[in-house]
């Protein structure tokens, strides 16, 4: 074995190192900006969040000032959304399909 295809082989070995060394920059510019997209969907997930305690507070303000039971309403919704799932339950159940496929006909 001559020095040609030593110098071959740590020219090979150089050349895929080059080629990670690149490919883990890349991952590390990608790590980088997924970061940065977390960090600004957890921003607009707090406001929306505020945003969505003040509309609940004003229309709680608006139901007490109208006279009616928010917790009544909620708890009929509650139940309307229960019965809506069972019936389609069993409606797919009868039909044949499963509970996800019935799921995935509503969206």
């Amino acid at each position: 074995m001559g020095l040609g295809s030593t110098a071959k082989k740590l020219q090979k070995v150089a050349d895929i190192a080059d080629d990670l060394y690149t490919k883990v920059n890349e991952l590390k510019a990608q790590l980088q900006d997924l970061r940065g997209t977390v960090e600004a969907t957890n921003t607009r997930v707090d406001e929306i969040d505020g945003r969505l305690d003040e509309q609940r507070a004003l229309l709680e303000a608006i139901a007490e000032e109208q006279g009616v039971d928010t917790d009544a309403v909620l708890t009929d919704a509650l139940i309307e959304d229960a019965e809506g799932s069972t019936a389609k339950s069993d409606a797919a159940t009868e039909s044949g399909e499963t509970e996800a496929d019935a799921k995935s006909s509503d969206d």
